[in-house]
């Protein structure tokens, strides 16, 4: 009788240790989501901070782009202020597509393109979409393997009593990339 308890109190004691490890290995995953999720933020608002530099560089050259010029200032700090996931995504490509169309803008004045204060805010601009597409990049690899984890058992009777969940990748709201272009030589 004495060996039976033992062997039960040494298997709790594996499976208490078990659970230990697989708690343990999820806090770890979501704090590198929450870190991630992070890093984009704050290039998110360093790309908000250049816009009204760079709006002021072009607005010098291209007044007439007025509606343009205020859509960019407008929606500068959507991304940042986006409440989930999705919502930031389709912020920051809303915002990224018009910073292409001012950058598109720029290029038609060759004194902007010439203009050093311009140049140097459109290479900090590039610098910051650079780490962004990086971190976007991060993010998701951390979500991918945190949703590995809560579905995948045995850390999934484990992951969704605890609370752990199913986080949200970031996805670019574009449908358009997601299909082959249509190629016609004819």
């Amino acid at each position: 009788m004495g060996v039976v308890i033992w062997i039960i109190i040494g298997v709790a004691v594996l499976v208490i240790s078990y659970v230990v490890v697989i708690y343990n290995r999820l806090v770890r995953l979501r704090a590198l989501v929450r870190e991630s999720w992070s890093g984009i933020t704050v290039q998110l608002r360093r790309r908000a901070d250049l816009v009204p530099n760079l709006v002021s560089a072009v607005k010098g050259y291209a007044s007439h782009e007025r509606e343009l010029l205020e859509n960019v200032t407008a929606h500068r700090g959507d991304a940042i202020s986006a409440k989930s996931v999705g919502a930031t995504a389709q912020a920051d490509a809303a915002l990224s597509g018009m910073l292409g169309r001012l950058i598109a803008v720029a290029e038609a004045y060759p004194d902007l393109k010439a203009d050093a204060n311009f140049r140097q805010l459109q290479d900090e601009l590039s610098e910051v979409e650079e780490e962004l597409a990086r971190a976007r990049r991060y993010y998701n690899a951390t979500v991918r393997d945190l949703n590995t984890q809560v579905q995948s058992f045995p850390d999934v009777v484990v992951a969704q009593p605890l609370g752990f969940k199913v986080e949200e990748p970031y996805a670019d709201a574009d449908t358009a990339i997601q299909t082959a272009p249509k190629v016609d030589f004819g």
